[in-house]
């Protein structure tokens, strides 16, 4: 496929195919009908039987079962040339809406591509930025002639499997007609949440880009949440759903109504009253949840430079506390690519300074290596615990998270361009919890794997994690109240307790559980000790200047 081929293509042809098929479909199926009724019809209502009748039934129904079948094939070219004619012309669209705003700019384009402009200073038509606005119009092109190509090599072979089928018989079987017609239905239908990323992202890939446009925009829910859906759909797709979320919620604040009275009377005295206190409930996550939609948007739509890498916007969703899984950078092209577990009070409505983290991590980075592209992820994708005390001790939400993060990082390998040369899994404090559930229980394929102020990963040393431990880093400053979780399990508190006991007579080891598993920074728990400022709290490992920042920035470019 060439400029002007899919430029002076006429796509009238298919349309008329399409048509003829359909009207041989429909004409074929009055024939199975009119036979159904004539013939399998009153040789089941006649009287006939023996051996012989026997033989003419079976023989009739399977006649029928093969008409049925050839029926569904033709059906078949029908829809496939129908999915030919809009691939081809989503794909012209796209071509002459990039030569029209190249001939707009001052550009020139040829038939076999190479772009032209006035590069003469002294001329009224000098195009001093030309170099940069002609790759645009390349790069548009290029995806342009791309696009035509997927749409052609797909029609080519669905055609040709249907052809061989029809000249070699294998079409009238009823078997193959029906798993024909599964694979063109599933063209149109979305894997399940949970299905193998791999499958997500190879059903993906067999559509056309007009295929992949109308899923977008029909059922942006389903696209913008599944694992093994590339970073650039999954973002057009939550760009809709953050937009109609932010209508559906503040429709739900208007609905509220003014504030009623905060206090009511009793007998004993006033107290705050229960419509109060459920209004403001609701007032507050409708809120809150309606900030974060603004931080995310603010982040979506800061303008691209140096300081402010792209984000891209792989998860979205409103329930309950809300989720989101923001992205600096697109990680399907990125060489390092890292995903950050935020911990105890990460919801939709703190996303900001989650983040905010992400673009730290992405600078530090950065300023280790600055010759490999590097992505961050923060991923709230799970019910972290809200409260400290009553919920931030229980491992069930670490547990309940494992399946979408497993999920989730698998599908990063599966819609990768080329390998990730280095990936990195990053937490903090009960995001470690979660991480470290995962990997105990299914396994991570990441590099490497850092825990930051972590209450325990949920195991007690760094190879029960199923990775090389050199590669299992840890940190967590002296002043950091995280340490002060003491294990409430019989074996931890146990263990502590001897532990404290050989300090009393100057044997200390310096073993210590904390509440989910063994101190990660212990030297029995094997991992590679990161720097810290001293006197930095729970949430300062992030801050500018901090050492910290700058170690986990070396490990996400896998220095």
């Amino acid at each position: 496929m060439d400029i002007k081929t899919l430029h002076d293509a006429d796509f009238c042809n298919l349309a008329i195919a399409k048509t003829a098929f359909d009207t041989l479909s429909t004409a074929f199926g009055g024939h199975v009908e009119n036979w159904q009724h004539e013939v399998v019809d009153r040789l089941h209502n006649s009287q006939w039987s023996g051996t012989a009748a026997d033989h003419a039934t079976t023989r009739i129904q399977n006649l029928h079962d093969e008409l049925h079948a050839a029926q569904q094939e033709i059906a078949l070219i029908s829809r496939a040339l129908q999915d030919a004619g809009e691939g081809f012309a989503a794909a012209q669209a796209h071509l002459i809406s990039a030569l029209d705003d190249a001939k707009a700019q001052g550009l020139t384009v040829a038939a076999d591509g190479t772009i032209t402009w006035d590069n003469n200073p002294d001329s009224a038509t000098y195009l001093g930025d030309g170099p940069q606005k002609a790759q645009q119009i390349r790069d548009r092109i290029t995806a342009a002639v791309t696009e035509a190509d997927h749409a052609d090599r797909t029609i080519s072979s669905r055609l040709a499997h249907l052809t061989t089928n029809a000249s070699n018989g294998t079409g009238l079987d009823a078997t193959v007609a029906t798993n024909d017609t599964a694979a063109a239905n599933a063209l149109s239908q979305i894997p399940d949440t949970g299905t193998d990323p791999n499958a997500v992202a190879a059903w993906w890939n067999s559509l056309t880009d007009e295929q992949q446009h109308r899923m977008v925009l029909n059922h942006p829910a389903q696209i913008g949440n599944l694992d093994g859906i590339p970073a650039t759909g999954r973002d057009q797709a939550n760009r809709i759903n953050l937009a109609r979320a932010r209508t559906d919620l503040q429709h739900q604040l208007d609905g509220l109504g003014p504030e009623p009275d905060a206090v009511t009377g009793t007998p004993y005295g006033a107290v705050e009253s229960p419509m109060h206190k459920l209004w403001k409930q609701q007032h507050d996550d409708l809120t809150e949840k309606l900030g974060g939609i603004d931080a995310i948007d603010k982040r979506l739509n800061t303008q691209v430079d140096a300081a402010h890498p792209p984000a891209y916007l792989l998860g979205f969703d409103t329930d309950g506390k809300g989720h989101a899984i923001v992205a600096i950078n697109n990680p399907d092209t990125a060489d390092n690519v890292s995903t950050y577990v935020p911990g105890t009070g990460a919801r939709l409505g703190k996303v900001d300074g989650d983040i905010d983290r992400s673009d730290k991590m992405v600078a530090a980075a950065n300023a280790a290596n600055s010759k490999r592209t590097t992505s961050s992820i923060s991923w709230i994708g799970y019910d972290a615990p809200q409260k400290l005390l009553s919920e931030a001790s229980d491992d069930q939400y670490a547990k309940d998270a494992e399946d979408k993060l497993h999920g989730f990082e698998v599908g990063l390998h599966a819609t990768h361009n080329g390998n990730i040369s280095n990936n990195t899994i990053l937490g903090h404090s009960y995001g470690t919890t979660t991480i470290g559930y995962t990997m105990k229980d299914k396994g991570l394929p990441v590099d490497n794997v850092v825990l930051i102020a972590s209450p325990g990963a949920g195991v007690d040393t760094a190879k029960d994690l199923h990775i090389d431990p050199s590669h299992v880093y840890a940190a967590q400053s002296q002043a950091d109240m995280i340490g002060m979780a003491a294990a409430m399990d019989p074996g931890g508190a146990a263990d502590n307790a001897w532990d404290n006991l050989r300090a009393d007579f100057g044997f200390d080891d310096g073993d210590h559980h904390l509440i989910h598993g063994r101190q990660t920074t212990t030297p029995q728990f094997g991992a590679t000790v990161l720097p810290t400022n001293p006197d930095g709290g729970h949430s300062d490992y992030w801050n500018d200047g901090s050492p910290t920042l700058a170690a986990m920035g070396q490990v996400i470019a896998g220095k």
